[in-house]
C-alpha cells in the first residue's frame, strides 16, 4: 500500500524485540510504522519508544491494526494509544492512496470530530441565531454551544447534526502525520532509557566523536546519535560478528537508506568493512581512534562505500 502510494519502504524489521516495523518516506513525509492484528498489544514501552525515535528522525510515528480485543478497528477513523495514532488498514488507504485524511477519532466515551470554532461562530451569527438557539436546535445546553466555538471537539452525532444545519466546511481533518496533536493532550517527547551498561563502551566511541547519543531498547539499533553538525544522524549498533549481527546491520542500513541515515556496527573482529551499506568497526580500532573526526571518516567511507 505504501509503496502503491509513492513511499520508499525499507525491509520489515524482521527481529525481537522490535518498536517497529518498516520506515517509509515520501518527500519530506517519513513515518515509523508499526503493523500489528491487535492493537490491544500496543504497549506503554513501544509508544514512549516510537515517539522517542520519531522525535530524533523527524518522523511520524503510526500504528497500522486490524482490532481491538472487543471489536474491528472502525473505517475512517483514528485511534490513540500512547500517544501514537492507530488507523485501520482501510483509513491508511484513504489517507495515503486517496489522500482523504479521516475526520473522526476515538476516545472515551465516542466518536469526535474537531470542529472549526471559527467557521462555527460566523455560520451561526450570519444566521441571526443566538447561542440559545443553536443549543435548541442541537439538542444541547447554552454553554456547550459556547464550548463548541472556543474550541471543544463535538460527538460524531452532533456534528452530523450541525453539517445538516450548516452544510460542510465545519469540521478538520485529524493530522496524523503531526501526530494528531489535536486530539490528545500536548506531552513531551518521553525522556530516554538509561543505557545498558555493555553499551557504555560504544556510547564513549560516539561521545568523543562529538555526538549526543539517544538509547533505545527495541529497536534494531543500539542507539540513534546526533549532533548539532550538518552530519547525518548515525545508528549505531554492537555486538559479536554473527548471522544474527549481520541481519541486524542489514536492517540499519535499509532504515538508513529511507531515512537518509548513517549506520556502523562496532564489532569483536572482522575482516568485512560493511553489510550492505552499515559500516563495520572493530571495537579495539574505534577505542584506539582519538581524533573524532577519524572516526567520523571512517563511519562515512565505510557506510557510503559499496555494500559488501
Amino acid at each position: 500500500m505504501l509503496e502503491d502510494a509513492g513511499f520508499a519502504v525499507s525491509d520489515r524489521c524482521a527481529i525481537r524485540p522490535r518498536s517497529f516495523d518498516l520506515v517509509a518516506r515520501r518527500g519530506e513525509e517519513l513515518l515509523l510504522v508499526k503493523v500489528l492484528r491487535n492493537v490491544d498489544a500496543f504497549d506503554a514501552d513501544t509508544g514512549a519508544e516510537m515517539r522517542r525515535i520519531g522525535a530524533y528522525l523527524d518522523a511520524s510515528a503510526l500504528v497500522v491494526g486490524l482490532r481491538t480485543r472487543d471489536e474491528p478497528l472502525k473505517p475512517e477513523v483514528v485511534y490513540l494509544r500512547h500517544g501514537v495514532p492507530v488507523l485501520s488498514p482501510d483509513t491508511a488507504m484513504d489517507l495515503f492512496v486517496e489522500d482523504v485524511p479521516p475526520l473522526i477519532y476515538a476516545a472515551p466515551g465516542g466518536l469526535y470530530v474537531s470542529i472549526d470554532s471559527d467557521v462555527l461562530a460566523d455560520e451561526r451569527e450570519e444566521r441571526g441565531w443566538s447561542l440559545g438557539q443553536l443549543a435548541n436546535e442541537l439538542g444541547v445546553s447554552r454553554r456547550t454551544v459556547s464550548k463548541y466555538e472556543d474550541g471543544m471537539d463535538a460527538s460524531i452525532e452532533v456534528a452530523a447534526e450541525l453539517e445538516e444545519l450548516f452544510g460542510g466546511g465545519l469540521t478538520s481533518a485529524v493530522d496524523v502525520l503531526g501526530g494528531a496533536e489535536q486530539i490528545r493532550d500536548a506531552e513531551p517527547t518521553p525522556e530516554a532509557p538509561e543505557a545498558d551498561p555493555d553499551d557504555q563502551p560504544m556510547i564513549a566511541v560516539m561521545h568523543r566523536a562529538g555526538y549526543e547519543v539517544h538509547p533505545t531498547v527495541r529497536a534494531p539499533f543500539k542507539a540513534v546519535n546526533e549532533d548539532d553538525s550538518d552530519e547525518r544522524i548515525v545508528l549505531t549498533g554492537h555486538s559479536e560478528f554473527t548471522a544474527s549481527a549481520e541481519k541486524r546491520a542489514r536492517i540499519m542500513a535499509s532504515v538508513g537508506e529511507v531515512a537518509d541515515t548513517q549506520s556502523v556496527y562496532f564489532v569483536d573482529s572482522t575482516d568485512r568493512e560493511s553489510v550492505g551499506g552499515t559500516a563495520l568497526i572493530d571495537r579495539e580500532e574505534a577505542a584506539d581512534i582519538e581524533d573524532a573526526d577519524r572516526l567520523r571518516d571512517l563511519i562515512r567511507e565505510r557506510s557510503d562505500g559499496e555494500a559488501a
